[in-house]
C-alpha cells in the first residue's frame, strides 16, 4: 500500500456563501431593512470579535457574478463552533433576505510533505521560523482589506494519472516544485490550504488573499502549468471578492462601493440603520410578550445601574460597544458634549457615573401600569440579547396619570430603534422631547431607602419652582415599579437655555449639595434620543 503523509489539523472553517433576494430587499419596508442591516452588522461585528469562541477568526466578502453575493469566512476551534454561527444568523433579520448558494467545510491542515522532522520529533524540535511557519498555517488570520479567491480541488485518480498511487517521494517532490512557484508571490499573496477529505466532494479548499486580484489570477495561472496541477490537479468553481468591514453592510446594500473611505459609511447610513434594538437576538426566538410575572428582582437593578460591557454571561454575543454610532445629540440638535460642557462650566455633575455615555428612549402611556409591565418586560427580554442595551423599566408618575417607559442603551442609534418597537405598547401617548423644544436629560437616582420620603418631598418644593420658572413645561418625579427607590425625573422644556438656567439656580446647587447624603450612588444624567 501507498505510504499516506501524516498530517496535523488546526482550526476548521466554513466558507458560506450568500445570495440575497433583491426583489424581497426592494419590497420591504425601511423599518426591516433598517432591522437586517443592524442586527446582521451586530453578527458579522460579533463573528468578528470572535465573541463565540476563545480563537478563531473571522471575515465578511462581497463576491462578484453570478455565483453569489456574500461570502462569510470563520475560521474556529472546533466545528461545534461553526454550526452555531450556521444557526445564530438565521435568528437575524438580515437572513431572511438572503439564501445560501453553497458553503464549504474544512480544517486548516500542514502534512508531512512540510517537514518529517516536524512530525517524527515533535514542534519544539524544528527550526523556530518553520515551527511559526506551520503554526500559522494551523491558526490562520484573514488580512484586512484584501481580496479574496476560494476554489476546492482534488488530486485526480484517473487511469493514466492517479496521484494516490505515486509513491511518497514522488509527490513530495511534485510537491516541492509546486511550492517553489508560490515563493515567487511570498508578500503578495497569502493561502490558506484546509482540508475537506472525509467533509466535502472535493479534497480541499483553497482561500488566496491579495490586495491586488491580478497576482491572484498570476499565481493560479502559474501553477496550471506545474506538474501537480496540470496533471494531477481537479477543481471546482472558483470565486472572487472583496473583504469589507460590517459596518459597510448598509452601503453594500445600497449599491454604493465598499470598502467605504473611513467613516463614510457610517455617516452616509446613520438614518438607515439605527443601532442594536429589535426583537430578534441569537439564542432567543425573538418573540413572546411576557405575562403575568413577578416584578420582585426582574430587570436586574436600577435604572442607573451599572454599565454592562465587560462582564458578560456565557450566552451572550460577547456584547462589545460601539464608538461611532450615530446621532448623539440632546433633542434639538444640541451635541452631548456640549451640552456636558456647560454643565461643567456651572461646576455641576455631568452625569457619566461609570465613565460611559449612554441614551434613553423615553414613552409615555396611559395604560395600565400592571399592563404596561407585562408587555414591556416581554419586549426586555428579547433586548437583553444585544450587548448595547443597559435597562429597559416602567416608571409610575408621583403627579401625572401617566407612565414613563425607559429604555437605556450605549448608543443614541440603538436607543431610537427601540423606540420604534416600544411605540407599538399600549395607550402611547407621547415620547420625551417631542412634547416641547428641549426634552433635556433623563435624570436617574437611586435613593437610600431611609431617604425615599424626603426625596419626594424635596421635589414638591423643587416642583413649586419650576412651575414659576420661564420656559419650563412639566417635571415629574417617577418611580420604577420593580425598585421604588430607583427615580427618574422626567423633565420638558421650552429651550436649552430655559434648562440650563435652571441647572445653574441655587436651588438647584442646593438641591444636589443635599442629594449627595441620600443618593445610594452617583446620578446619571442620560441624554434623551
Amino acid at each position: 500500500m501507498v505510504e499516506a503523509p501524516q498530517t496535523e489539523e488546526g482550526w476548521f472553517a466554513l466558507h458560506d456563501f450568500r445570495s440575497i433576494d433583491w426583489d424581497a430587499w426592494r419590497d420591504a419596508p425601511e423599518r426591516e431593512r433598517e432591522r437586517a442591516i443592524e442586527e446582521g452588522k451586530r453578527f458579522l461585528r460579533h463573528r468578528e470579535q470572535v465573541a463565540d469562541a476563545d480563537e478563531g477568526d473571522s471575515g465578511l466578502f462581497s463576491v462578484l457574478g453570478h455565483k453569489a453575493d456574500l461570502l462569510f469566512v470563520h475560521f474556529r476551534p472546533s466545528l461545534d463552533d461553526l454550526s452555531s454561527i450556521e444557526r445564530r444568523f438565521e435568528d437575524t433579520a438580515l437572513a431572511g433576505f438572503t439564501e445560501r448558494t453553497t458553503s464549504y467545510v474544512s480544517v486548516t491542515e500542514v502534512s508531512g510533505y512540510v517537514s518529517d522532522a516536524y512530525f517524527e520529533e515533535g514542534p519544539e524540535e524544528v527550526d523556530a521560523g518553520l515551527r511559526r511557519y506551520i503554526e500559522g498555517k494551523l491558526t490562520p488570520e484573514i488580512p484586512d482589506d484584501e481580496y479574496v479567491c476560494f476554489y476546492p480541488m482534488s488530486k485526480r485518480r484517473g487511469e493514466e494519472y492517479n496521484w494516490y498511487d505515486l509513491d511518497f517521494e514522488d509527490r513530495a517532490d511534485l510537491m516541492a516544485g509546486h511550492g517553489e512557484v508560490g515563493k515567487e508571490y511570498a508578500g503578495k499573496i497569502k493561502q490558506v490550504i484546509a482540508s475537506s477529505v472525509g467533509f466535502e466532494g472535493h479534497e480541499w479548499g483553497v482561500t488566496l488573499f491579495g490586495s491586488d486580484p491580478t497576482d491572484i489570477k498570476d499565481i493560479v495561472y502559474e501553477m496550471r502549468f506545474d506538474p501537480a496541477s496540470s496533471r494531477y490537479g481537479e477543481f471546482g468553481e472558483f470565486y472572487i471578492g472583496r473583504r469589507f468591514p460590517p459596518a459597510d453592510l448598509g452601503a453594500y446594500l445600497a449599491g454604493e462601493t465598499v470598502p467605504a473611505d473611513e467613516g463614510s459609511a457610517e455617516d452616509a447610513h446613520a438614518g438607515r440603520a439605527h443601532g442594536e434594538g429589535g426583537h430578534h437576538g441569537d439564542g432567543d426566538d425573538g418573540h413572546g410578550y411576557g405575562g403575568g410575572h413577578d416584578r420582585a428582582g426582574a430587570g436586574g437593578g436600577s435604572a442607573h445601574g451599572d454599565h454592562p460591557h465587560g462582564d458578560e454571561d456565557a450566552g451572550s454575543e460577547g456584547d462589545h460597544p460601539h464608538g461611532d454610532e450615530a446621532a448623539d445629540d440632546g433633542g434639538d440638535g444640541v451635541a452631548d458634549e456640549d451640552i456636558r460642557g456647560e454643565l461643567a462650566d456651572l461646576d455641576i455633575y455631568a452625569g457619566k457615573p461609570h465613565g460611559e455615555d449612554v441614551y434613553a428612549t423615553v414613552l409615555y402611556s396611559e395604560a395600565d401600569v400592571d399592563e404596561l409591565f407585562d408587555e414591556v418586560e416581554g419586549l426586555r427580554g428579547n433586548f437583553d440579547h444585544y450587548g448595547t442595551h443597559v435597562k429597559t423599566a416602567v416608571y409610575e408618575g408621583r403627579h401625572t396619570d401617566r407612565a414613563a417607559v425607559v429604555s437605556i442603551w450605549d448608543t443614541a442609534s440603538a436607543a431610537e430603534t427601540a423606540a420604534g418597537f416600544l411605540s407599538e405598547l399600549p395607550d402611547v401617548v407621547a415620547r420625551a422631547g417631542e412634547e416641547s423644544g428641549f426634552g433635556t436629560m433623563g435624570m436617574f437616582y437611586t435613593v437610600k431607602p431611609d431617604y425615599r420620603e424626603e426625596f419626594g418631598d424635596t421635589f414638591d418644593d423643587i416642583g413649586e419652582i419650576l412651575a414659576e420658572m420661564d420656559g419650563h413645561v412639566e417635571t415629574d418625579l417617577m418611580a420604577n415599579v420593580e425598585d421604588e427607590n430607583d427615580m427618574f425625573i422626567a423633565s420638558q422644556w421650552e429651550a436649552k437655555e430655559d434648562a440650563m438656567t435652571f441647572f445653574g439656580s441655587d436651588e438647584f446647587r442646593e438641591t444636589v449639595e443635599w442629594g449627595r447624603e441620600v443618593l445610594a450612588d452617583r446620578p446619571r444624567h442620560v441624554f434623551l434620543a
